[in-house]
């Protein structure tokens, strides 16, 4: 039986207080302060004489002019007059003038900020967050794959989707859940109804979660048995955290859909405002190759009354759906795919379509160069790699990463294995400030020296100009046992850029805690899946994200929970000078390019 608390407390991280900082904010000012003194003299004329081959010791009896002593002050009486034990800046900088003391000068501040902060831990984010409130037991407790998303007219409502297996065997089926946040992610509360299911019947998973503003709508949005037998659908709500309030609705009715993704345009500036865009993978069209159903796309011009749909590729190779986004200020839509190349440990290859109409017609933009895919070995009697080998092979992953895009420059994560030293994962960036069209070389956003896995990133980038990426990361264990609580194994970590991605701040931190490598104990879920994705969003103020997450235990076993945290958005402009938020608002700046 597990007792899921409505929050999880962070451990502690120092602030800096009346500490290192504050005794450095007093150096730099009495150094201005000495300057100061120091340019008046010059002003007056009181070194017009003095260079540094000149300056002597005192038994030279050199002689100069300060302000408030007699003209013609003879440095040999410094020590007769008490100069040298006085302690006011006049004395200060008589000695300085008579060459028995050096002068402030400009000091690297960000070398001595890391030096005052070199025993502060320092981390991204705030208090993480344990989306599965209340209390849950059994074997059906498989909650992963993650969809966040904010109301850009209420930023203090917030919803995570995400898969929910304990309504595995329920009849209908009902394997999808979401937590609603009123507060701006301080506390969640997991939909559920009287029946002790999520108001979202007869679903499979894979979640989006959608704000349409014209009609104050959120849209759940699943695979959808309800929309043919696989078909793409959910429910909708203007009051989210009703769980009674949420209506049922179809986007796509199929028997073969899968993983799809959604965005939709909020933007007052964009050409597009209003559209909501739904892609996937529509495993009952094989015209555009033999392994991976068409990718496919609906958008909805009227809030999502109705849709049009449009095929995105045609030909080989086949290419996966990874993650939809779009430029607010644009309204071009972007689709990053993947060329999977047979699967397994094979290569991969990342690309780009794009719409630059609302979604009416795709250009295939980009496509990468072949990457070696992320894991240790094949998934068993699949097509897939996993992440670890415990019980066969664990935790599926291909490389799949999210795009952000923003003001013309597209970001896009993704994960990719070093052949050379059996590190099964790392972390890559490539920017587009084409739209598109070309990347950049990819970036390691990673910066650890260790072989242990880095994988299933996201991005997310805010209306400032702000990224995030966030990521599973392996770097502090030595070793991970599916399920043991003794073992830790992963604590996700990110990385920030200030400036639309062109240069980044540190790798750090992100969640509170080591997680043990979850266990997946559910027999209606494969034994081997602990979520394809999470998908991160931004508005102005913050970066939210949430993930999979193996603290907490069932029966003495770590399990899947989905936890919720967010990474201020504020960037260099912010002021650092308030001593209690410095932590909060600058830790950031201090290791980075700005």
């Amino acid at each position: 039986m597990k007792k899921k608390s409505t929050s999880q407390s962070a451990p502690a991280r120092r602030s800096l207080g009346e500490g290192g900082f504050f005794n450095l904010r007093v150096l730099i000012g009495l150094s201005v302060f000495l300057a100061g003194v120091f340019l008046a003299l010059i002003g007056l004329g009181t070194f017009s004489g003095l260079t540094a081959s000149s300056a002597q010791a005192q038994q030279n009896h050199k002689i100069i002019n300060v302000p408030g002593l007699p003209p013609g002050f003879d440095c040999s009486q410094i020590r007769a007059l008490g100069i040298d034990r006085q302690d006011n800046l006049r004395a200060g900088a008589i000695r300085i003038a008579c060459g028995e003391a050096q002068g402030g000068s400009a000091s690297n501040f960000s070398e001595l900020m890391q030096q005052a902060l070199a025993a502060t831990p320092l981390a991204y984010g705030g208090t993480d967050f344990n989306l599965i409130t209340g209390t849950d037991s059994g074997s059906h407790i498989t909650q992963s794959e993650t969809f966040s998303w904010r109301n850009p007219n209420n930023p203090n409502e917030i919803v995570v989707a995400y898969n929910d297996s304990r309504g595995v065997f329920a009849n209908p089926i009902n394997i999808s859940g979401a937590s609603v946040s009123t507060d701006g992610g301080t506390t969640f509360t997991r939909l559920t109804k009287a029946n002790g299911q999520s108001p979202f019947s007869n679903t499979f998973g894979d979640p989006v979660a959608l704000y349409n503003s014209a009609t104050g709508t959120w849209f759940a949005i699943y695979l959808d048995a309800a929309c043919g037998s696989q078909g793409i659908g959910g429910y909708k709500s203007t009051t989210p955290a009703d769980p009674n309030s949420w209506t049922h609705f179809c986007i796509h009715t199929n028997s073969a859909d899968d993983r799809e993704s959604g965005f939709a345009d909020n933007s007052p500036s964009s050409p597009f405002n209003g559209r909501m865009y739904v892609s996937w993978n529509d495993f009952n069209n094989f015209t555009c190759g033999n392994t991976i159903g068409c990718l496919t796309v609906r958008f909805s011009t009227d809030n999502g009354l109705t849709w049009n749909q449009r095929q995105v590729n045609s030909g080989a190779p086949s290419v996966r759906n990874v993650q939809i986004t779009g430029d607010p200020t644009t309204g071009f839509v972007y689709i990053a795919g993947m060329n999977e190349m047979g699967g397994g440990l094979t290569n991969r290859a990342n690309k780009i379509y794009r719409s630059t109409d609302g979604g009416n017609t795709w250009t295939n933009t980009f496509t990468g160069g072949n990457f070696p895919g992320p894991g240790v070995t094949t998934c068993p009697n699949t097509y897939f790699a996993c992440m670890f080998t415990d019980t066969g092979g664990y935790w599926r992953h291909m490389g799949w990463g999210e795009p952000a895009a923003l003001n013309g420059v597209v970001h896009y994560v993704y994960a990719s294995r070093n052949t050379g030293n059996g590190d099964a994962g790392n972390i890559f960036y490539i920017r587009s400030t084409d739209s598109g069209v070309t990347f950049s070389a990819p970036l390691q956003l990673n910066t650890d020296s260790t072989t242990r896995p880095q994988w299933q990133p996201n991005i997310s980038v805010s209306s400032g100009g702000t990224l995030f990426a966030m990521w599973y990361d392996a770097r502090g264990s030595a070793n991970c046992q599916k399920g043991n609580t003794a073992v830790p194994c992963y604590q996700m970590w990110g990385r920030k850029s200030t400036d639309n991605g062109a240069t980044w701040l540190p790798d750090m931190a992100f969640s509170d805690v080591m997680s043990p490598l979850p266990g997946q104990p559910d027999p209606g879920i494969i034994a081997e899946y602990a979520g394809d994705y999470d998908y991160a969003s931004a508005l102005v103020a913050d970066h939210i994200t949430a993930w999979d997450d193996g603290r907490v235990a069932v029966s003495g076993q770590s399990q899947q929970n989905t936890f919720f945290d967010k990474e201020p958005a504020g960037a260099g402009g912010i002021p650092c000078g308030d001593l209690v938020s410095f932590q909060a608002r600058c830790k950031h700046t201090i290791n980075g390019d700005r």
